[in-house]
């Protein structure tokens, strides 16, 4: 396991420390926990991204016409 430094002010600090506090969590597990979820945030805007660029220009039906087509 690693150990990673952060250096904060005073302030930052406080605000983090009681933070992960009233969320009954542990100072490691709040950070690491929120970096991680910020990451995989990021990576879930790119795939969205890429699948909208790609699905931009394809044919699209309505919900009738599905229907219809399926016989329902």
């Amino acid at each position: 396991m690693s150990t990673i430094s952060l250096r904060l002010n005073e302030k930052e600090d406080t605000l983090i420390r009681k933070y992960a506090e009233l969320h009954n969590m542990d100072l490691s597990s709040f950070i690491r926990e929120t970096v991680l979820e910020k990451i995989e945030d990021e990576y879930d805007l790119t795939l969205f991204n890429q699948v909208w660029e790609e699905e931009k220009h394809a044919e699209k039906i309505t919900h009738s016409e599905m229907k219809r087509q399926l016989g329902l």
